[in-house]
């Protein structure tokens, strides 16, 4: 289903069209994917999100990462590529069209070794994962995303660091909620309910990105947080 909030960006349109499309796109089988998921239209991280995404965990040396929201793969795909033969990703997904899409993905750049996926609603699944993951990508139900983030936290080490897209909603996130649709204003709280959480919290450090449709990070600075 087609994103709105997706094809009404934020930047101004000379600046999108230098940080998306003057940017390498990416190449080989992962490349091809790109394109095709441009062409029908298909819910990708665009090319900005994607190019800092890959510089960013060459950056930090990631080999444990933990995705919530699969999709046809492509982003698992860009960071176990990234990653090469050392690193791992946990990807997790409910829906039963996308996994089959994903599945066929990893098949395709044999990436299957590399990347697991488990079927199912993320609510029922972190809570059931004891692992130490460098970086969590969040990239689903934007108003699941406050609900995920204690499990998130429980799972990621200490350092680590927790990428959240699509945190902007074309911008109306900073609107008053009369001007906001009916449609979206669970989104619309949820999210302001995120940002108010971590914001402020003593013991995550936190920045946002103009990216895509706006990207939130956060590193847990002690072993334990508390929300």
């Amino acid at each position: 289903m087609r994103n709105e909030m997706m094809h009404r960006p934020v930047l101004k349109d000379e600046i999108l069209e230098l940080i998306r499309n003057r940017q390498k796109q990416m190449d080989g089988a992962l490349g091809e994917i790109q394109q095709e998921a441009y062409v029908n239209d298909v819910p990708i991280i665009p090319n900005e999100t994607a190019s800092f995404l890959k510089f960013f965990l060459k950056q930090i040396k990631a080999k444990e990462i933990l995705e919530i929201g699969t999709a046809i793969g492509f982003s698992a795909s860009l960071m176990a590529q990234t990653m090469g033969k050392d690193g791992h990703v946990t990807t997790i997904d409910r829906f039963d069209v996308m996994i089959r899409k994903a599945k066929v993905t990893f098949e395709k750049l044999g990436l299957t070794e590399q990347v697991t996926l488990l079927e199912g609603d993320a609510k029922d699944i972190l809570p059931t994962l004891n692992g130490s993951f460098d970086f969590i990508f969040m990239d689903s139900a934007k108003s699941k995303y406050i609900e995920f983030l204690p499990e998130c936290l429980r799972v990621l080490k200490k350092d680590g660091v927790i990428m959240i897209d699509d945190v902007f909603q074309a911008g109306t996130i900073m609107h008053d909620i009369k001007d906001v649709p009916k449609s979206q204003r669970t989104i619309y709280r949820k999210l302001n309910k995120l940002y108010d959480t971590v914001l402020s919290h003593s013991d995550l450090t936190v920045t946002i990105l103009p990216l895509g449709d706006g990207v939130l990070m956060i590193s847990k600075d002690v072993e334990t947080i508390e929300l």
